[in-house]
């Protein structure tokens, strides 16, 4: 059991991480101090940062030495406040100062893990108890300390990856030369990265054969934490830039933008940036209020960060009068927004974002990206709720008023990075006539901001293009406006059947051969027969099924063995989409785990390995044998995970033959949740293991269902 401190440590609160309680700075582990003699628990750990540790955390420490209770202090030493913005500690503090303080306090064993624990070699004090690692050790530490009695500490020495990449930004740290990058094509959207890294930067991605993965190298920290995932689609790009977006073509045929209207100033205007941290929602309201302040108009802003420093919710309050005297307070009045400019959409969907909003009064221009939230990270099928949460802001501002647009797509595709979707709300705002002050004058703002003031400047007029003339710029940009739903959506649906069977066949045929891909259309083909002979199932519901079940069996018989794996990285579409992204001399690293190489990691997982570029030349000699696949002759095809590939498919077949025989319109949904089990089933070895040990429990209960339904 762990105890919450303060600051971020707070957060930990409600993270799924066995964390309880939260302490004023300066009482971590006090309440330990009075609850361990009245309960059976021996041992709790205690988190605390490096700035609370140095305000009045050490006392906190001192009292639980005195009372010589069991608890080991987890000091996250990154060398920064990093919660309110990465001010500087009030003083001097190294982690060799902590190790000899924490051992004049009475602290024996002090354990100190970093990312890079070659900086500590030969400095840290020669005391027995004091040991270094790498924080890949980090769980053996903790199980250590935790049978020890008495005080302990561990040090965990590592930068917040927020502050790093804001002093990247600033040109205070050096940017790594590495980039990491997912072949969607080996990815199974199992989620393991998300878990191993906690991190939002790994993106869904939707594709044809189901969600993905992505990263989002705009927001990347480079902590490179997912991966550890154990999945092989992780190539880590040596080198290299990001791709710079081409000029966008047509961009020079765009004619001068009419100056747009602006809103009468009798009252303060007032806009409600909403957003996440990170992302420059606050600059925003500074170049508003700036470009106010050079028109001679009076602003204020209020801005609610709470625990936002990195993609947390961030609240921007601009109000914006003919004169100062005109404006008596910061904060917008509940029902007196009269523009919400939403960075985010589920900020914008919130509580506290609407209850500025009034239908008489308010528009709303908001980005309708689906950013994930901390959902995805433990739930790697959750549902983004866009459709809800747009309803809701349209209801409170009305359809007429509201605009949703997604600018981190069209910011992305013509700027090379997410960043410039802010700037691109703004100019989209100001063209239609919702801001109460001049283009020029945030241009000028823009620019005395001087923080790449070219690129924000052309992404505030993208936005103007946009509001002006939004199919332009989608073709500028390359992207389609939303395709159109079908005119007939019963005759798609029954038309699926055909279009899976046909997509899956032709996939089969390429990662086996014809015979393979045969044995699927076959199978499935007498199904669909035996469906059409039922005399209590409606065309719809038949249909519905074959589709489920010809996906189903298509996603057991394209299991991703070693062959697949390297056909999908030598077909040539890998490279292709790392041209698209990256430019410039580059060499990759490849994460693997060659099922016939030993060792364990320190989870008890097989060991991944990083591989050299040429790697990719085994990969491509490797997938001209697998037509070996399922036959004597395939050295891997008598592992315990190769074997149990080939048994779900025999069994799943056995399953929808089963179904077939009683299905009915009275049992079609549960037949086709049965059916739709081997989605999932994803990821590789022991994440493998674990999905398909979570199906079977659900195949059971729903099958027991499935039997007890009326036929």
């Amino acid at each position: 059991m762990a105890l919450a401190g303060i600051g971020c440590h707070y957060m930990a609160l409600w993270m799924d991480r066995n964390t309880n309680t939260f302490t004023q700075m300066g009482g971590e582990g006090a309440a330990w101090i009075g609850q361990a003699p009245f309960t059976d628990a021996r041992h709790v750990f205690q988190n605390m940062g490096d700035g609370t540790y140095f305000h009045s955390g050490l006392l906190a420490i001192r009292a639980a030495v005195a009372a010589g209770i069991n608890i080991t202090y987890k000091i996250l030493y990154n060398d920064a406040v990093a919660m309110t913005g990465g001010q500087p500690l009030d003083g001097s503090l190294t982690v060799e100062q902590m190790v000899l303080q924490l051992r004049g306090e009475g602290v024996e064993r002090i354990a100190v893990v970093s990312d890079q624990p070659e900086r500590h070699a030969g400095k840290l004090p020669r005391f027995e108890g004091v040991t270094l690692d790498h924080r890949k050790k980090l769980p053996q530490t903790q199980k250590e300390l935790r049978e020890a009695p008495g005080v302990t500490a561990i040090i965990y020495d590592q930068t917040c990856a927020a502050e790093k990449r804001r002093r990247r930004k600033k040109g205070l740290m050096a940017e790594p030369a590495r980039r990491v990058f997912i072949n969607e094509a080996v990815c199974e959207g199992c989620g393991d990265c998300s878990a191993q890294s906690n991190c939002l930067s790994v993106l869904p991605l939707e594709t044809p054969l189901g969600r993905k993965r992505r990263i989002d190298q705009s927001a990347c920290n480079k902590d490179y934490t997912c991966v550890e995932g154990f999945c092989p689609s992780f190539v880590s790009v040596i080198g290299g830039k990001l791709r710079k977006p081409v000029a966008a073509k047509g961009a020079e045929g765009f004619a001068e933008l009419p100056e747009p209207r602006r809103p009468e100033l009798a009252r303060p205007w007032n806009v409600l940036i909403t957003g996440v941290g990170g992302t420059g929602v606050l600059t925003v309201g500074s170049i508003l209020a700036m470009a106010a302040h050079l028109e001679g108009k009076g602003c204020a802003t209020l801005n609610q960060t709470g625990l936002a420093q990195k993609f947390g919710a961030v609240i921007s309050h601009a109000r914006i009068g003919e004169t100062q005297g005109d404006i008596h307070a910061a904060r917008i009045a509940a029902g007196d927004a009269d523009l919400l400019l939403g960075c985010d959409l589920v900020v914008s969907a919130s509580d506290e974002a609407l209850s500025k909003l009034h239908v008489e009064r308010s528009h709303a221009i908001v980005n309708d990206n689906q950013a994930p939230t901390s959902d995805f990270i433990a739930d790697p099928d959750a549902v983004f709720p866009a459709s809800a949460m747009k309803s809701v802001i349209a209801e409170e501002t009305g359809a007429d008023k509201t605009r949703f647009i997604n600018a981190t797509a069209i910011a992305t595709a013509l700027c090379g990075d997410a960043i410039a979707a802010n700037l691109f709300l703004l100019g989209c705002a100001c063209q239609q006539g919702l801001a109460p002050v001049s283009a020029d004058a945030i241009e000028h703002a823009i620019a005395l901001n001087n923080v790449a003031v070219e690129f924000n400047q052309q992404a505030f007029l993208w936005g103007r293009r946009a509001a002006h003339d939004l199919d332009a710029v989608l073709a500028c940009a390359g992207l389609s406006a939303e395709p159109a739903d079908p005119a007939d959506p019963e005759e798609a649906e029954t038309a699926a059947p055909d279009e899976a069977l046909r997509q899956g066949a032709a996939f089969l045929a390429q990662y086996q051969d014809q015979d393979y891909a045969r044995q699927y259309s076959d199978f499935m083909t007498a199904t669909r027969e035996k469906i059409a002979r039922r005399p209590t199932l409606s065309l719809q519901a038949g249909a519905r099924f074959a589709t489920v079940a010809a996906r189903g069996l298509f996603k057991l018989m394209a299991y991703k063995d070693e062959y697949e794996v390297a056909r999908l990285y030598s077909n040539g579409a890998f490279m292709e989409k790392l041209r698209e992204q990256f430019e410039g001399d580059y060499r990759l690293r490849f994460h693997l785990a060659p099922p016939l190489w030993p060792g364990k990691d320190e989870n008890g997982r097989p060991l991944k390995r990083v591989f050299p570029h040429w790697t990719l030349g085994l990969f491509a000699l490797l997938a001209k044998f697998r037509r070996l696949r399922g036959t004597p002759f395939d050295p891997f095809g008598y592992a315990k995970e190769r074997r149990l590939e080939r048994q779900l498919i025999q069994d799943y077949k056995n399953t929808v033959a089963a179904l077939v025989e009683t299905l009915s319109d009275d049992n079609c949904d549960l037949a086709v949740e049965i059916a739709a089990l081997p989605e999932q089933i994803r990821g590789f070895g022991p994440v493998k293991s674990a999905s398909v040990s979570q199906a079977a429990q659900k195949q059971a209960a729903l099958l027991a269902q499935f039997h007890d339904a009326p036929a």
